[in-house]
């Protein structure tokens, strides 16, 4: 149960924002902390096991990792919490509510995986959005065709924006991550049960993302029946980097209604 961990100096209610897969929680500050800004409350970035800070201390897993976060909120907030997430870490939040109802009070859920299994996902075909010329130089190489299908809004300036991100924080355990990745165990066992959670939901996902797509985020809104559905246009899998004035004006809206 031992994560790294940044917390704000605010004492409002808490917030525990989770993750990208390999990404710390400097890069979830970075995503989330301009849509919570001036809220009140009390903002908690978590490094997931094996990634940032946080040592490989469970087996590798999802639902290993996912009884880690658990155990840590058991231990160190005031439950029911707001979770937030994106991707690897929304897709965890909504397994956390699943599971265990009784430590979420609300959910936010930015681009989240549905279906882990690459090969099971609902993906655009759409061809992508123009570019401007040039606008991947200043990436890897190794990392054009993955920022290709990830990005909506496809610019220089958001490109230099998301490899910041994944370059933030502790470097993590690669190791640890490739075995969680490409493990069996991967998806949790309840994936696709069918069980409502009947908090206040924003689920917010991008038009172009060509990693986990949009259309199986809709279908999975029959388990909130509080739950808001937004699809982003010219932002993809990144879409926090990508659209920060949108994902502040939703995130403001699912907040208003965690209040209610």
């Amino acid at each position: 149960m031992n994560l790294a961990v940044d917390q704000s100096a605010e004492t409002g209610p808490p917030v525990v924002c989770l993750p990208m897969f390999s990404m710390s929680r400097a890069a979830t500050a970075a995503a989330f902390r301009p849509a919570l800004a001036g809220t009140g409350l009390r903002e908690i970035y978590l490094d997931l096991p094996g990634h940032g800070d946080t040592p490989a201390n469970c087996p590798p897993t999802s639902q290993a990792v996912l009884d880690t976060v658990c155990a840590w909120l058991d231990h160190h907030v005031d439950t029911p919490v707001l979770l937030a997430g994106g991707s690897y870490g929304a897709y965890l939040a909504a397994g956390i509510a699943r599971q265990r109802p009784n430590l979420v009070r609300g959910l936010l859920l930015v681009c989240p995986g549905v279906t882990i299994t690459r090969d099971s996902r609902d993906l655009p075909d759409d061809p992508p959005l123009d570019a401007p010329p040039g606008w991947l130089d200043a990436a890897p190489t190794e990392l054009h065709a993955h920022l290709d299908a990830a990005l909506g809004h496809r610019t220089p300036a958001v490109v230099a924006t998301v490899l910041a991100a994944m370059n933030a924080g502790g470097p993590g355990d690669a190791t640890f991550q490739q075995q969680l990745q490409t493990g069996p165990d991967y998806a949790l066992p309840d994936e696709s049960a069918e069980v409502v959670f009947d908090g206040p939901v924003s689920v917010i996902t991008g038009r172009q993302d060509r990693i986990i797509g949009y259309a199986d985020q809709f279908r999975a809104m029959r388990h909130y029946p509080r739950g808001t559905y937004t699809m982003v246009d010219a932002a993809g899998h990144y879409l926090p980097y990508e659209q920060p004035t949108l994902l502040r004006s939703f995130t403001q809206d699912w907040l208003r209604r965690t209040r209610g």
